[in-house]
């Protein structure tokens, strides 16, 4: 498989105009936000009427870097995270807080304490406490769907300027009770007397004291996302060889992006508790991946006849990411160079039970037709990388006849995959998958390397829990 695409990487360039600034450091300290206000120095800018606009712009685009579980992020929850990236994003752009029109947020993993993650974004970091801000919760494709809200908001004209985003922490989680606890603490909270409250612990057994921890398996099939790509692999002749070689290319591109400078201005510095370290760098990337090393692996799922390991598989990963978008007549009138511009966007959903991770295949020709475009149109493709096999699977059936005929019903593939336009700079395998964060991480990578090579359109998708999948056509001048 190529290493390599047919263009060679360049560094990032810094002359544009308001362009992301560099290491522009948040932080977080005891749960709350620390550092410059959003609104005391920063410029404002005029708030033209809003009217339908064809095109979106993605003015910008920032995350935090993604780390692995209970590592450098092991304090900080999803909504800390989640207000540090969008406050240094509004810094950054030199944008006051108060313009913004609407957020919206997502978080798979969402903490009791704040369910509403956007709005507490909101009043968190003193921007407009008359700002719409609402949340979104669609496992891996969340910052597709947060993404599209704003948007489908600017082209109806409701607004003209909106953030959206999502944050994940894998490192602090919701843990539950066991449902024979939770009924009688909620019992207790209605007892009179002292007497019916004894008779009611008297009723539990010591193992109904241990935690809960979050399911990892689909709530309607009762499998992992694991022996989904188990099965997957299996049923479309997968082989492990296959799917180490492309887990090896994807950190191989990833270390390349990082070494060119490609995402120098994409990912902000952080500081968390206890505040002794600089985060300005995905941990999860093997800089030196040894393609030999990923033999040694066991399977993770199917220990026996299995071929997914936890090489060929994304880590559990904590980060945050978010898109300041604008209708194109804003964005022009405010002196904006947009990073590009976001075209159309689908959705499609399938079954969870067998080949639930193929939705890309699905909602892939459903955008390209929204766009009258073919597959040979788009410069570069951007597609999540769950596991190597999912991904090698789904590359497979766009250029199926027949999987076209059969799923599909039409008699033309998608398209034959140029590995030399698919996933340039890595993706999720090398970068990790904090689930609402990663669907921003692509669209702004992806953009960025569009202007970086002159322009063209770009195809962005991913596949989700619960047979879930979107897909979105940006475009860079």
């Amino acid at each position: 498989m190529e290493n390599t695409s047919d263009k060679p990487l360049k560094k990032s360039s810094p002359k544009k105009a308001k362009v992301i600034k560099k290491d522009k450091a948040s932080s977080i300290e005891g749960g709350k936000e620390v550092g410059t206000e959003v609104t005391s120095t920063i410029k404002k800018t005029r708030k033209p009427s809003a009217k339908k606009s064809d095109r979106v712009a993605v003015v910008a685009g920032l995350r935090t870097p993604f780390v692995r579980q209970s590592t450098s992020f092991k304090s900080a929850n999803s909504l800390d995270l989640g207000k540090m990236v969008v406050k240094e994003l509004l810094i950054r752009m030199e944008l006051d807080a108060q313009l913004i029109e609407q957020l919206v947020f997502g978080s798979v993993l969402a903490i009791p304490e704040a369910p509403n993650i956007a709005r507490e974004i909101i009043l968190g970091n003193g921007m407009n406490v008359n700002t719409d801000a609402f949340s979104v919760s669609k496992a891996c494709a969340t910052g597709y769907q947060t993404t599209a809200c704003v948007a489908d908001s600017i082209r109806l004209g409701r607004i003209s300027i909106g953030i959206s985003g999502g944050a994940d922490s894998s490192s602090v989680v919701p843990i539950q009770v066991s449902k024979r606890l939770s009924a009688i603490l909620v019992a207790l909270g209605k007892a009179r007397s002292m007497s019916e409250k004894l008779k009611l612990l008297s009723q539990l057994r010591p193992g109904d004291l241990i935690p809960v921890p979050p399911s990892v398996t689909e709530y309607s099939t009762g499998l992992t996302m694991g022996q989904n790509a188990e099965q997957m692999a299996r049923d479309h002749d997968i082989s492990r060889i296959a799917q180490d070689d492309f887990a090896h290319r994807s950190h191989q591109l990833a270390s390349k992006a990082w070494e060119l400078g490609c995402l120098d201005n994409e990912v902000m510095t952080c500081f968390v508790e206890p505040f002794n370290q600089a985060v300005s760098k995905d941990n999860n990337i093997r800089f030196d991946s040894q393609r030999e090393a990923y033999d040694k692996l066991r399977p993770a799922f199917d220990k026996l006849h299995g071929t997914v390991t936890a090489a060929n598989a994304t880590p559990l990963t904590d980060g945050a990411s978010a898109l300041l978008l604008m209708s194109e007549e804003r964005a022009k009138a405010d002196g904006y160079q947009p990073l590009g511009y976001i075209r159309a966007y689908s959705n499609f959903a399938i079954g969870a039970r067998t080949d639930m991770l193929m939705g890309p295949s699905y909602a892939t020709p459903k955008v390209l037709a929204e766009m009258k475009m073919k597959l040979s149109d788009i410069s570069l493709i951007d597609m999540h990388e769950a596991f190597a096999a999912q991904t090698l699977c789904n590359i497979q059936a766009f250029a199926s006849k027949k999987f076209a005929q059969e799923k599909l019903g039409r008699d033309e593939i998608i398209g034959e995959i140029d590995m030399n336009k698919f996933n340039v700079l890595g993706g999720s395998i090398a970068y990790g998958h904090p689930f609402a964060a990663t669907g921003g991480r692509q669209i702004t990578q992806l953009l960025g390397e569009l202007k970086r090579r002159g322009g063209g359109f770009g195809l962005a998708t991913a596949c989700a829990a619960g047979g879930l999948a979107s897909a979105m056509i940006v475009e860079a001048e």
